[in-house]
């Protein structure tokens, strides 16, 4: 999945435009299915992919890998903005100790646990099984958001879902850039972190790496949030579709801070979005206008997200290749994915038992469903082999990729279609 920007000039502007029609073609069809069927449309975005990909060839491999090369990380930027505005500090503050040990032991466990599994069935090095591990350690807010519209459950168990979702995503991607400083250390984003750690240790470089990347962004993320919105009381900009202009133009200026400062730029969108959806709380100041203006940025990055998601599953599904070594992958990778969601993600998820009970952490336990991030992620490793000449990383990274989308489309398909029946079975007593 390496493309360097002149690869775009091998593609003329009708075929990209030809593809981009199949892609969302595709992703109409994928969310009139979802609407007959009630069945989430994010795995479907996957087999659309696949079959007008590898299969039928309406989008040749290397349109679809140049167009993924540019907008992985727009996808994402938005995603994480989208996802930042679903969440509600009032009901946060209610499960934050749940949430937050889902959101750091939970997370890390379940990184170990997939990484140690991943090595064992692929006889690979242990820090390619955490690169893993890493990936895939996330859940995901856009394929959770549509399932509770489908199937109510209790509003506390929805908001610890959603809000682990939408923290340990941004927290995965930060993860996933540790594992690389164990890989290849030379990378220039982590040179600078590395150096000023009071140690020669690769472990004690990745805890400080990690730990800068969380509090660094989410002071930025509050600080530009700040900014955003004494903009637009002071200025009046509040109105459609200006406050929607102001606020995404902030949010770049956030994710290209936050980079430049060796922060996490996703982060930062993320906890920016957050603060601007709860100002009232968090600034001490209500105004009809502004409530109108942060709701229309809801509704604006919701679309948004939808158009990212689409691009992302589609071409990434286009982007495949089904050859021989890839099946066999797709094999041993559907082992791995089966381990991911029925063993780690539940044994990670123990150390909320005691504030939950058993049957709330069952329910929470096994709808984790991955995502946007994973999906995105798992090109990393390929791209940045190519980058430094690492004929291994590529090597591993193609089993990656494949191992990690199936950890996303079968943990999206499993965990949609057992809900009802878990939602029944071990919420009853609390649905709404």
């Amino acid at each position: 999945m390496g493309f360097t920007p002149s690869v775009a000039m091998e593609f003329g502007i009708e075929a990209i435009a030809l593809a981009l029609m199949i892609v969302f073609l595709s992703g109409i069809a994928s969310m009139l299915i979802s609407k007959k069927t009630k069945f989430p449309y994010t795995p479907l975005l996957i087999f659309f992919g696949i079959l007008v990909g590898p299969i039928l060839h309406l989008i040749l491999p290397e349109t679809a890998r140049m167009l993924f090369y540019y907008i992985r990380a727009f996808g994402l930027f938005i995603v994480m903005l989208a996802a930042g505005f679903q969440l509600k500090i009032s009901l946060l503050r209610k499960h934050m100790v749940v949430i937050g040990l889902l959101d750091t032991l939970g997370l890390l466990f379940t990184a170990l646990l997939a990484g140690w599994f991943f090595q064992l069935v692929f006889h690979v090095p242990w820090v390619i099984g955490f690169l893993f591990g890493a990936i895939v350690s996330g859940t995901d807010p856009a394929t959770l958001v549509p399932l509770f519209k489908v199937h109510r459950i209790d509003k506390d168990t929805e908001t610890i879902i959603l809000t682990e979702a939408i923290f340990n995503g941004p927290l995965a991607i930060i993860l996933t850039l540790v594992a690389f400083i164990f890989i290849i250390p030379e990378v220039p984003a982590l040179q600078d972190v590395i150096l000023i750690v009071p140690s020669n240790t690769l472990y004690l470089a990745a805890t400080f790496f990690f730990l800068y990347q969380t509090l660094a962004s989410a002071l930025l993320g509050l600080g530009f949030a700040a900014l955003t919105y004494y903009t637009m009381a002071k200025l009046k900009v509040t109105e459609h579709p200006y406050a929607e202009i102001l606020v995404l133009a902030m949010a770049f200026g956030a994710y290209v801070f936050g980079e430049f400062i060796k922060a996490s730029g996703f982060l930062v969108v993320t906890v920016m979005a957050i603060v601007l959806s709860n100002y009232a709380l968090i600034f001490r100041r209500r105004s009809e206008r502004m409530d109108e203006a942060i709701e229309n940025n809801a509704k604006f990055t919701d679309t948004l997200s939808t158009f990212s998601i689409i691009l992302i599953f589609v071409l990434l599904g286009s982007a495949l290749d089904l050859s021989r070594d890839t099946m066999n992958a797709i094999v041993y990778g559907t082992i791995v994915a089966l381990f991911v969601i029925f063993v780690a993600r539940p044994l990670a998820s123990l150390v909320i038992l005691p504030k939950t009970g058993v049957k709330k952490y069952l329910f929470i336990a096994l709808e984790g469903p991955k995502g946007a991030v994973a999906a995105s992620m798992a090109t990393l490793p390929i791209a940045i082999g190519r980058a430094f000449g690492d004929a291994n990383l590529v090597h591993w990274g193609e089993i990656i990729l494949v191992s990690a989308l199936m950890t996303v489309f079968l943990s999206m398909i499993l965990e949609s279609a057992w809900m009802p029946l878990l939602s029944r079975k071990l919420l009853g007593e609390e649905k709404g």
